[in-house]
């Protein structure tokens, strides 16, 4: 056989093969392309569930983180809140106290000048009336210390330092220092018949007490007296 027919040989067999090869149809996988096929989606499944677990711990991660800032935040607050309040209770606290101490500056130079007025009382209490009308010198004197006492006592009133209101009054030991007891028995018991040294007050702040004589021996006070709600009920009926 010479070439020519060998080529011509090889031709006509590959013709009908591609021939029965299209008889056939398209080739159908085998079951190893199925399981390669079914292992890739496999690990492409198990590749997302991956990734979505990992998605899924990331927020619950940033769940619990942004828990404990808003609790951080809450915390932080509440001592701002504390401190707050703090630090305006101590402002009115020093206010208040800043206050009285330009309210109250005085109290000791006060406390020295009553002691002052009792002298000068005491000089005015000390001089017989029947001494002055022999003495004219003696009587001007006299007229002065009690412009003097007047003058100290209007001094007293511009700046706000008062005498404790004592005779006729009920004792108050708050505002009296009661050193003896007067048998009385026309005022009620309990009752300043008797101013010995007078109280005074800066504002609202006890400078003396009034030293004073309580009457004993006499009727209760009204107060004490009054009968009770439902004591004067005739019950005879």
């Amino acid at each position: 056989m010479s070439d020519q027919d060998k080529q011509n040989s090889d031709a006509a067999a590959q013709a009908e093969a591609d021939a029965a090869a299209s008889e056939k149809g398209p080739e159908i996988p085998s079951q190893e392309a199925f399981a390669e096929a079914a292992a890739a989606h496999a690990a492409e499944e198990a590749h997302a569930a991956a990734n979505d677990a990992a998605a899924a711990a990331t927020g619950a991660g940033d769940a619990e983180r942004v828990a404990a800032l808003e609790a951080e935040v809450s915390n932080l607050k509440d001592q701002l809140l504390r401190a707050l309040a703090e630090t305006e209770n101590l402002r009115q606290r020093t206010r208040r106290e800043r206050e009285d101490t330009i309210k109250y500056a005085a109290m000791g130079l006060v406390k020295d000048l009553v002691e002052v007025t009792d002298n000068l009382k005491r000089a005015i209490e000390s001089v017989p009336a029947e001494a002055i009308e022999d003495d004219s010198q003696l009587k001007n004197l006299l007229t002065g210390v009690q412009m003097t006492d007047k003058e100290i006592l209007t001094v007293f009133e511009r700046h706000n330092i008062k005498q404790v209101a004592a005779l006729g009054e009920k004792l108050d030991p708050h505002s009296h220092e009661a050193l003896f007891e007067v048998p009385d028995p026309t005022s009620p018991a309990g009752t300043v018949v008797q101013v010995m040294q007078p109280g005074y007050r800066l504002h609202d702040r006890l400078v003396r007490p009034a030293r004073v004589g309580v009457a004993v021996g006499g009727p209760a006070a009204a107060s004490e007296a009054a009968p009770a709600p439902g004591d004067n009920v005739d019950t005879t009926a």
